[in-house]
């Protein structure tokens, strides 16, 4: 429900004024919140309830929509008013301010001579101070000055003296830190009258509290801008010496004095601040988090000032320092700190493990390997190190753990060799265990942290000797940048733990990682710092172990890549990118600035930073002298041979690949066709049986092996290199494909008996993932540092943006006559822009007569100018089209477009142009959220083949929308469908350069030819030879049972348009594509297999048909590695905003969307569908949705509808609501006639009633499946739904008839055009539906086609029989073909022992007599002869003709919101969870973990533990009704109760009366529940069920 009233502030952590001493005397609080007073304490403590219902409404406006409206309005009114009437109204305010500065002058000199004169005694100085407090607790900084502050402080100073009378004290101490309030400056003023010896002096003595608790808050406001003098005269031991006396609250504002102190701690002196350690390492023991955080903070900056002195930091670690740290630091602490303060103690032992040799034994005894392993563990790499920056000083908590672990394993070298370091090299050597607990613990999770950082081809980072390499601010390719710390910083830890260990220990340590895998894995950087490392600790492993690792290392690729590193001609096509060496990068222009530079990873780990830049450390041939050292010594001579050094498994695998070449290439006739499948089959298996053999295959052994082109080449029958492939009219082709995959599948999954993941096609999908991650450098390109500064950009539309443009010379390519040069030298270009829009720009300047083939009227080239230039960049992208997720949706377009005269309006809805062509600057936040245009308006997937944008008000004058110009840079012809930003930085991703200055990538002219486009017929290159014709009937028949857009989508679609087709990348994600592929199709595939089988008479029983498949879990085909990349580069909005996204998003997330994981696909299909920034703002609403008005938008969310609903005609509001609001992008909220409640929990309610009102008997809509109805009385409804288990699928419609059984079948379209109108927009506002769709309707939405073997499952029965039915005519065309007599042919041509006549069957659809098939005269009865022609008519009429007007008409109601195309990314499983949310059983530890519990109840309260036992308890159903009570829906969204937003919140419910006789209460807008504390678990459960059954239908005030 919607909010109630505006959220209390809460005071609870404020400083209590005095009430004791002084309970007279109450003054209005200063405006600083640490001098506030908390006065409400003596007040009537609020009720619990009242505070309840506060709390749990957002925080919004407490006046009435109304008001607010009339107030903004009037607001709005009085800004448009005139000049002369705004004037005076700012000089009354003026002279208002002036005269009250004047009287507040007035009296304050009036207080200071009555202070001076001491009148009246002590009772004279009271009311002079007490009036003193009063003006100043209101008066403003106008009204003081330096001199009446100079005049003011040393009489408060003298009268703080007087301890006679504690009431002047105390109105003295106030005075002062209220003069620190309004005037800050006053605070040098008191430092100089020695005001702060006086307070120390006070909270010494400490007589009085309320004078102490006073005295702290002046310090707390003196010490911000004077903490030396503060530091000086000993305040940091005066506020801690009595500390724990004081309340939490001022022990806070205590501790806020020492942290003022210590963040300005002075370089030298004496360190008068050493005596407070003992206190705070006591305090660091505290419950509360604010008061421990203070204290670390304090602890962090006094390690900083010592740790020059080893002496210092030894003193540190007397006061159990070391242990209160790691105890903080553990997961399972009790006190929790922020990360920023996290990563501060982890510095923080940096610095004493560093200095000191104590810190560093005391942390190998308390274990801290256990700890830290714990904190890498818990770290999520995707969201990585984010800066490289973080090197000059930014805490990361991975970094601060690395530079630990290096502090802990000390090497001592020339000019490290200090006793520090030596003393601890003499412990590790007497203590072994110690070591090898600290290596068990860390080495196999330091290896996983290093694999797991993302690698690309190039590296942007430090270069080697004295040069600089300086970064643009807007763009930094994160992960060769700032990861590469990371994996740098673990492989030195790695080889410390190996230098260090003794070769027993170091012999155990390596069993817990595959180390030749991950070195062979390093040897893919190009880095020469990570190449240096991974070649040390090869070196020392085979010095230590060289025989229980040289096989290894063989077996593992690690010699492959360094005789790699040596002899780069002779890798060069095979699977290591190319070393070229150290190759500098220096730009003189560049200026040295402390900014401006990176610092070399040689020093990425020094404790001591240093401001200048150092030199590299390591020599320009070391990395090849260090290969040849270890190639010359280790490797004997025989083994660096390519054959000689081959092992065993790779020399097989190579085999059984060629053998399989062989057999696909040799010719095969009708009589060898068995034996050929046979072979093929034999091999196949072998292949396998050595994958899952005894002997483990290799990620290097695998790639090399060539096993995945050969299965690929098998599987494909040579088409996957192939451009285009058209499958129509080729059913030999399909005929072989779809046999060959029948074999593969039978050989993958028909095993019974063994688990899922023993399946030889799970051993096959994880050495084709570890390939993947072991080759794959798709890069990841981040803004971080993004700083907008104004560039006018001339191309393509002359207008301001906030990022730089690129400098372009056009050019006109040599040869070229029809075009004219382009007039203009360097022009600058919007990076972000699309080609077809320079095009546009171009093409009216170069274009000088027309050819028979680029003839294009003048109307025409103007139209098809425009509109590009009107839209922002990649506007009408869709997913695969542009790798950038501009807001494509976001245009308000108006319904009906009137000719071109929407044209400007709809580009300035796309984005904010406030004076497109005077220079107005366009911000990348100004996107506007309107409706979604129609599909026709707005193409997504339609326009990929254009390349260009189109209106329906204008593309019918346009014939010809194909390319006019071909573009090119550098040579490369520049693809259509990417960004001009893309293209360039594909280039230099793909240079051989090892650095690249980034300043340059803008600075630098780019030369880009044209030249006119020529039509030319796109012949294949590639020669293809067709398997002959020597496949039986029955194989041809099963080929066209196939599903041809199977196929189609296998081998017609680019997987990425930037990986070459030779690279083992693209072998990899084809195949997987492939197995996936089989994995989904696998009932299919094994469904005919045995059709086939019992077709050639090889299985007698058609019971034998039915076929149990294990397929593979969808998760075992997502890449955890290229998720992680997604999600980091769907992080940065800067390049979600404008495009900069790297085309293989886009490119595989179209062609191979399995490799994502849900999470990641559900944020791209938001961006994809909805733009960026409906994404962000949808989650500031969401968050906001209990504090909703009636505004068309609240302060930074969406705009929002209401509108009202009547519960009694549910689908007719749907319908009203559709109509209005269907393309709009604004969240829908529902308000209900004659009910109070609004916002979230009224709107999912909704949405579950709609759902329910769809699956009404007797609309028409649906398959009835009598055979296996299950009825379900609803809660909010008062009627039964028959819900099918099968789930729901459309009900056939002949498309001869206009009505069925009184139907009238437009009356169905309508609903079906509602229900998709409902189902986008449930998909676009993240609400829940409550409809059990079956898996085939499902299947239809994604736009996938139907066959024979679907049927099953939504109608198991018709499925079964038509598949039997089918057997029966494929044996008797098989039979038929071989020449088999009628006689025998008749008696095997039985269903189940009877003829097909006896069965009398008639050309109707089963289930439905009114459905007439066929009325040909020989469709009368079914007979064996015209058995195949009622199968395919069924079919057809069940899931093609009978539904396809249903389906399009869901479609087009869908299309209204947004385009449906941008759900081809899901699975039939994922699109239902997307949709209906998740319905898990909760575990007690979820329980516990995502729900919070507040106001009167903790985790361990007796009435939340019996809660959550109930629920427990609760069946199905009633888990139901209890999520319906409480969020509004039945089912929890995408994610379960971890998604649940607000979280679902449990607080006490108090009342006057006996709790047992209340009723628990809800608030669906917050997930609120109030639940009172019943005696009893059984009275508990009684109340709940009664409130969960009764309490449904309606929302009132609670």
């Amino acid at each position: 429900m919607g909010s109630r009233g505006q959220k209390r502030t809460e005071t609870t952590d404020e400083l209590p004024a005095d009430k004791r001493a002084c309970n007279s005397l109450e003054f209005r609080p200063s405006s600083s919140n640490c001098s506030s007073i908390r006065t409400h304490l003596n007040s009537p403590i609020s009720t619990p309830d009242a505070e309840m219902e506060t709390s749990s409404s957002a925080s919004g406006s407490i006046r009435s929509d109304g008001e607010h409206e009339k107030e903004e309005d009037s607001g709005y009114g009085s800004c448009d008013s005139d000049d002369a009437e705004q004037q005076p109204r700012h000089h009354i305010l003026r002279d208002y301010q002036r005269r009250r500065s004047s009287s507040d002058h007035g009296k304050l000199s009036s207080i200071l001579s009555n202070l001076n004169g001491g009148g009246n005694g002590g009772s004279g100085q009271l009311a002079a101070l007490t009036e003193l407090c009063e003006v100043l607790s209101f008066c403003n900084e106008d009204s003081l000055s330096s001199l009446m502050v100079d005049s003011l402080s040393p009489i408060l100073v003298k009268l703080v003296k007087i301890e006679s009378n504690a009431n002047i004290m105390l109105l003295a101490i106030r005075g002062m830190t209220y003069l620190c309030d309004v005037y800050p400056r006053s605070s040098g003023f008191l430092v100089r009258h020695d005001a702060v010896p006086a307070l120390c002096e006070q909270l010494l003595a400490i007589e009085y509290v309320d004078v102490a608790e006073q005295c702290l808050q002046a310090l707390e406001k003196i010490s911000r801008d004077q903490p030396h003098a503060c530091l000086q005269a000993g305040a940091i031991m005066a506020v801690l010496n009595f500390i724990d006396f004081f309340s939490i609250s001022v022990q806070r504002v205590a501790l806020s004095t020492v942290v003022n102190i210590c963040k300005r701690l002075p370089p030298e002196g004496p360190a008068r601040f050493a005596e407070a350690v003992p206190k705070l390492c006591v305090l660091l023991k505290h419950e509360d988090q604010q008061l421990v955080e203070s204290v670390a903070t304090c602890l962090i900056k006094i390690s900083e000032r010592m740790c020059q002195s080893s002496e210092l930091l030894e003193e540190l670690c007397k006061h159990e320092l070391i242990n209160q740290v790691t105890h903080l630091m553990k997961l399972n602490s009790r006190t929790t700190v922020s990360q920023p303060i996290y990563n501060g103690l982890i510095g923080l032992l940096v610095k004493l493990s560093s200095g000191s040799f104590v810190a560093f034994r005391n942390l190998y005894e308390l274990n801290i390997s256990s700890t830290l392993k714990d904190v890498l563990s818990t770290y999520d790499l995707s969201h990585g190190i984010s800066s490289p920056q973080l090197v000059d000083g930014n805490c990361n908590q991975v970094h601060e753990v690395l530079k630990l672990l290096n502090e802990l394993l000390p090497t001592s070298t020339g000019d490290q060799a200090n006793q520090v370091v030596l003393d601890k090299e003499s412990f590790l050597a007497d203590h072994h265990d110690h070591l090898q607990r600290f290596g068990m613990d860390l080495f196999p999770m330091l290896v996983q942290v290093s694999s797991s950082i993302c690698t690309i081809e190039m590296s942007v980072f430090c270069p080697c000797n004295s040069f600089v390499i300086h970064f643009s601010p807007i763009e930094q390719v994160v992960n060769s940048g700032a990861n590469i710390y990371v994996c740098y910083g673990c492989l030195s830890v790695i080889r410390k733990l190996v230098f260090l260990s003794k070769p027993d220990i170091l012999a155990e340590l390596l069993k817990t990682a595959n180390i030749p895998s991950f070195l062979a894995g390093v040897f893919t950087r190009k880095d020469h710092h990570l190449l240096i490392l991974a070649l040390q600790i090869t070196e020392i492993i085979l010095q230590k172990l060289s025989n229980a690792f040289l096989n290894s290392f063989v077996k593992e690729g690690v010699l492959f890549a360094i005789d790699a590193l040596l002899m780069p001609e002779k890798c060069s096509q095979l699977m290591l990118p190319v070393f070229s060496g150290i190759q500098p990068s220096f730009d003189s222009s560049q200026k040295s600035s402390a900014r401006d530079f990176q610092r070399c990873l040689c020093y990425a780990f020094d404790t001591v930073p240093s401001s200048s830049v150092p030199p590299c450390k390591i020599d320009k041939d070391a990395v090849c002298n260090l290969a040849k050292h270890i190639k010359t010594n280790y490797f004997a001579p025989e083994l660096v041979e390519s054959e000689k050094g081959m092992t065993d498994v790779l020399q097989n695998l190579r085999n059984l690949s060629a053998a399989l070449i062989n057999l696909i290439d040799m010719p095969v006739d009708g009589d060898t066709l068995a034996q050929h499948e046979a072979k093929f089959y034999s091999t196949l298996h072998q292949i396998i049986l050595k994958l899952n053999g005894r002997e483990p295959v290799s990620t290097f052994e695998f790639i090399e092996s060539g096993i995945m082109k050969s299965l690929i080449h098998y599987l494909s029958n040579g088409l996957y290199t192939r451009e285009n492939v058209e499958f129509i009219g080729s059913c030999d082709l399909l005929g072989v494909l779809g046999k060959r995959f029948q074999v593969f599948a039978k050989l993958f999954f028909s095993y019974s008996d063994i688990l899922v993941e023993d399946l030889p096609v799970s051993i096959l999908i994880q050495k084709l993932q570890s390939a993947l991650s072991s080759l794959e450098n798709l890069p990841v390109i981040s803004s971080h540092g993004f700083k907008q500064r104004n560039s006018f950009a001339t191309v393509p539309n002359g207008r301001c943006v906030m990022y730089p443009c690129f400098r372009v010379r056009f050019v006109r390519e040599e040869g070229e006559t029809c075009l004219s040069d382009c007039a203009d030298d360097v022009l600058s270009v919007d990076p972000f822009s699309s080609l077809d829009a320079i095009e546009g720009y171009l093409w009216s300047k170069i274009f000088t007569k027309r050819t028979e083939k680029g003839h294009l009227n003048a109307e025409a080239l103007e139209q098809r100018d425009i509109l590009p230039n009107l839209l922002p960049s990649n506007a009408n992208s869709s997913q695969g089209e542009s790798s950038g997720f501009i807001d494509s949706t976001s245009a308000d377009l108006p319904e009906t477009q009137e000719d071109e005269t929407n044209l400007s309006q709809m580009a300035s809805e796309q984005v904010h142009f406030r004076e497109l062509n005077s220079g107005e600057t366009m911000s990348l936040d100004e996107t506007n959220m309107g409706s979604a245009g129609k599909e026709q308006e707005f193409p997504t997937e339609s326009t990929k083949a254009m390349g260009t944008p189109c209106s329906a008000s204008g593309s019918n004058d346009i014939k010809d929308l194909s390319p006019r110009l071909l573009l090119y840079l550098e040579g490369h012809q520049l693809g259509r469908t990417l960004t001009l930003y893309q293209v360039i930085l594909q280039q230099l991703l793909n240079s051989e350069s090892e650095f690249i200055t980034w300043s340059k990538l803008w600075s630098r002219v780019y030369t880009i030819t044209y030249k006119t486009a020529v039509e030319s017929k796109q012949d294949d290159p590639h020669g293809h030879t067709y398997v002959e014709d020597n496949s039986s009937v029955s194989d041809k028949k099963i080929a066209s049972m196939q599903n041809m857009a199977f196929f189609s989508s296998m081998f017609a679609c680019n997987i990425a348009s930037d990986l070459d087709k030779l690279s083992p990348i693209y072998d990899i994600l084809f195949l997987l594509k492939i197995l996936e592929g089989i994995n989904r199709y696998s009932f299919h595939l094994m469904s005919c297999e045995r059709i086939c089988a019992f077709a050639e008479v090889r299985i007698d029983n058609l019971d034998n048909l039915k076929e149990m498949v294990h397929s593979v879990p969808h998760n075992e085909f997502v890449s955890s590695r290229l998720t992680g990349k997604l999600e980091q580069q769907m992080r940065d909005a800067f390049n979600l905003s404008t495009g900069g996204m790297p085309s293989w998003c886009n490119d595989l997330m179209s062609s191979c969307p399995f490799l994502f994981g849900f999470e990641a696909k559900c944020k791209y299909f938001r961006l994809a569908a909805f733009g960026p920034r409906r994404v962000q703002l949808n989650a500031i609403s969401r968050s906001n949705s209990g504090a909703s008005n009636d505004r068309q938008t609240t302060s930074g969310g969406l705009p929002r509808k209401k509108f009202l609903v009547l519960r009694d005609q549910i689908l007719d509001s749907a319908t009203k609501m559709m109509d209005l609001h269907a393309r709009h992008k604004g969240l829908l909220e529902v308000e209900y006639d004659e009910e109070v409640g609004t916002g979230l929990g009224p709107t999912l309610e909704f949405y579950t009633l709609v759902s329910h009102e769809f699956q009404k008997p007797g609309l028409g809509m649906w398959r009835e499946d009598h055979s296996s109805i299950i009825t379900t009385k609803t809660l909010l409804t008062d009627y039964v739904i028959p819900r099918s288990s099968f789930g729901l699928f459309p009900c056939p419609y002949s498309p001869k008839s206009d009505s069925c059984s009184g139907i009238q079948f437009f009356e169905v379209l309508k609903k079906f055009v509602l229900l998709g109108q409902i189902v986008a927009k449930a998909f676009q506002d993240g609400r829940v539906l409550d409809v059990p769709f079956s898996k085939a309707f499902y299947k239809l939405i994604l736009g996938q086609d139907l066959s024979l073997f679907d049927i099953q499952s939504f109608d198991p029965e018709l499925g079964r029989t038509l598949l039997e039915f089918q057997a029966i005519v494929n044996r008797k065309m098989h039979l038929e073909s071989i020449c088999v007599e009628n006689s025998s042919l008749e008696q095997d041509l039985y269903f189940r022992n009877t003829k097909i006549e006896d069965l009398y069957l008639d050309f109707t659809l089963p289930g439905y007599p009114d459905y007439v098939l066929s009325s040909e005269c020989n469709h009368k009865v079914v007979n064996l002869d015209n058995l195949e022609d009622y199968i395919e008519l069924v079919v057809d009429a069940t899931i093609h003709s009978g539904i396809a007007r249903q389906i399009e008409a869901f479609k087009s109601g869908f299309n209204q919101v947004f385009s449906i195309s941008h759900l081809h990314i899901f699975t039939e499983k994922e699109l239902e969870r997307l949709l209906c949310g998740e319905c898990d059983n909760w575990a007690f530890n979820e329980l516990l973990e995502h729900i919070k519990f507040d106001h009167g109840y903790t985790a361990s309260s007796p009435p939340i533990i019996n809660l959550l036992e109930i629920i427990q308890e609760f069946e199905f159903a009633q888990r139901r009704s209890f999520l319906q009570f409480v969020t509004g829906a039945p089912r929890l969204p995408p994610g379960g109760l971890a998604s649940l937003n607000p979280k679902l919140t449990i607080v006490r419910k108090h009342s006057s009366n006996c709790a047992d006789t209340e009723l628990p209460s809800v608030m669906t807008c917050a997930n609120y529940l109030k639940l009172p504390p019943y005696s009893s678990k059984e009275k508990m459960k009684e109340k709940l069920l009664y409130a969960i059954t009764e309490g449904q239908g309606s929302f009132h005030l609670s």
